[in-house]
This record gives structure tokens, sequence and C-alpha cells, in this order.
């Protein structure tokens, strides 16, 4: 079956060879999301490192299948990728209006079978595997119709099936300069998917310090560590209410990695979803070959979380990982450049305290976490 974890890579993906660095632990999100919703999806993608190797003219890791279905990929800039993907959002919608609106009030002067073609797409309520089996039913009966008020739905065939509308980018857009436009999305109650792909760091632009970074991480701009937490662009979210919001690691557990996206996906709102993907920046030992495994160890001592929150149940906040093992924190940072270089930098006691703080900020995360679980 498709639904499980070791299934689901029996679907085709729809991106395949990136341009990325060996590793890279941004595209397994990418292939995985192109492999549950490829056929349908629609993209927006913010100006960074995921920009940058998907759109290498004249390669690109994108692919179609035989019936010409795949993903359908745009990029605009680095400040309004969340505006761009709204406004992509909003026009798949006034189309799907006028679809349903010919059909609707042509039903009784259509032909038999198109009738029932038509009550049938109505009913399915953009249920896309049901449009899928009716489209070229559709095409054929609009085609030979007496009945000119349909024909205009041959200008619609390619939205027939229902769209995926994706908005992807790195947390430089999303926790940084393209906030605004990623919170005024969040604030709307249009069905869009919002992909983050954290690096805690600006990857793509030569390693910057970003608001997603941990505090006493080493970047450009934060030579000395930066010296303020991480922000909590999850809980931030999940202040609304209305937001389907996910936390998600794939090494650290890919079933609830799979869960989280499907279920993002089937929500009929806005939906965000935080993957921490680590990055060439952060120096891991041994290198990005280990990412997976280094994303096992950041759950495992509380450097993050893994949570769902689904405004659909009654009690909406999951929390998938298990207690943090706090003893194993500091080894965590250990293994990592971009920490263990601090305390050449600033000498063992002042980098131990800051070391301290990225501890207790994700502490404070952790507890506030489990705080709105019991709420």
């Amino acid at each position: 079956p498709t639904t499980t974890v070791k299934g689901s890579q029996f679907l085709r993906p729809y991106f395949e060879v990136s341009g990325a660095c060996p590793g890279c632990g941004e595209t397994p999100y990418y292939k995985l999301v192109s492999q549950l919703f490829g056929r349908d999806m629609l993209v927006a993608n913010a100006t960074g490192c995921s920009m940058i190797y998907c759109s290498s003219t004249p390669s690109t890791p994108f692919t179609n299948d035989k019936n010409g279905e795949g993903v359908a990929w745009a990029n605009s800039l680095f400040e309004d990728n969340a505006e761009y993907g709204f406004g992509m959002a909003v026009a798949q919608n006034v189309k799907e209006a006028r679809i349903l609106e010919i059909m609707e009030s042509n039903l009784d002067k259509v032909e038999a079978p198109l009738k029932k073609a038509f009550e049938a797409y109505v009913a399915a309520n953009g249920d896309r595997e049901i449009q899928r089996t009716l489209k070229d039913e559709i095409v054929k009966g609009v085609k030979a119709s007496k009945v000119k008020e349909v024909k205009e739905l041959a200008k619609f065939e390619r939205d027939l099936i229902g769209k995926s509308v994706w908005i992807v980018g790195g947390d430089g857009w999303a926790y940084d300069i393209g906030y605004g436009g990623l919170d005024h999305v969040l604030a709307n109650d249009l069905d869009v998917n919002i992909l983050v792909l954290d690096t805690e760091v600006y990857s793509n632009t030569g390693g910057q310090s970003s608001k997603a970074s941990q505090a006493a991480s080493i970047a450009k701009f934060a030579a000395g560590g930066k010296p303020t937490a991480k922000k909590d662009l999850g809980q931030i979210a999940m202040a609304y209410g209305h937001v389907y919001v996910a936390q998600i690691a794939m090494g650290a557990d890919k079933n609830q990695t799979l869960k989280a996206i499907k279920e993002a996906e089937s929500y009929k709102g806005p939906s965000l979803i935080i993957a921490y993907s680590p990055c060439v920046e952060h120096g891991i030992k041994g290198g990005l070959s280990n990412h997976q495994r280094t994303q096992a160890k950041a759950v495992e001592c509380g450097y993050l979380a893994l949570y769902r929150y689904d405004p659909r149940n009654e009690k909406p906040l999951t929390i998938d990982s298990k207690e943090p093992q706090w003893d194993k924190f500091q080894e965590f940072l250990m293994n990592e450049t971009r920490f263990n270089q601090l305390t050449k930098l600033k000498g063992d006691e002042a980098a131990q305290k800051m070391f301290d703080k990225t501890k207790e900020d994700a502490q404070k995360r952790y507890k506030a976490l489990v705080e709105r679980k019991q709420d």
C-alpha cells in the first residue's frame, strides 16, 4: 500500500536529480512531496537554495509522466513568495468556481451522458482522483455537445483536475525577508500548503545568520555565536487557531513526516510544515551523508521537537517525539562546527554559557508545547 513509508517509495517521484549539495537535507522532503502530489502540484518557490537547484537552466529536477502531468513550478522573488503562491491559489479558485457554475447552470440542457458526468464532478467536491476519472469523458462530451453554453469548458480542460498549491522556501525567506507575506497568507483561510526547508541559516547567500538560527551558532553576522534564541515559527502560527502546523525531521521519524505532509495537504485551509534540513553550513562531522542520523539525534536530545497541530481535532496538538534526553544536548552541539568552534573563539567558560542558553531556549520551547497540549 502506498500509504506506508515503504509503499510511498513505489510512487513516481516528479522531483529526481537536483543540483543541490551532495547529502542536502532539503531535497528528500521535496522528492517525497512530489511523489505524493506531483501530478497536481502548483509550486511558488522562494529565491534561495531550493530555487537554484530547481531551475539551473537548462536542467531541472522536475519530470512529467507519460500523460504529460507533473509539477508546475515558478519563482518570483525572495520577499513576495507567499503572496505569489497565494495569487496562484486565488486564480485557481476563480477558475474552479467558473467550471462548477457552467456545469450547474446547464445540467438540464446538456445531453444525458454529459449531465451524468457533470453531476458526478460536482458531487466529487474537489476530489482529484474522481475528477481525473471524469476528465476525458467531460472533455469528449463538451466537444460533442450541441449546447453552446458549455463550450467555454473547453478552455478549462487543464483545470478540470484540481491543483495542490505549494509555497516552498528556506528559513531566510519564511522567518525573515518574506515573513510579512507568510503571516498574511496564514491569517487568511485559503487552502495553501507552505513547506519551510529550515536549514537555520541563509544557505544560498553565504551562510548568514537568520532568525531561524539557534543561539550560540556561528554564522556570518554572528561570528561570535548568535546571542538570541531561534524564532519559534510553529507556535506563532498555532496562535491563529485555524492553521495546520507541523514540525518534521525525516531522519528522526519517517512515519511522522509522511503523516504530517498528507494531513497538511488534506486540510482545507492554510498549512505550515517546518522541515528540519541539515546543511553543509552546519559542518556536521563526517559530512552530510550523516544528515538523517543527525536529525534523529537532534530530536532525541530536544534540540527540536516533532509535532502536529491539526485544528480539525478536539485536542489539536500532538507531540510526536519522546521526552527529550537533555543530558545528550551538548553532545549533539559538539558534533557540528557551527557550535564546537565557539570554544576556540570565546574560551571554554564563555562558550559554555552560550551553549547553556541554547539548551534553555530549547527547553522553553518544549515546555510551551507541553503546556499548549495540556490546554
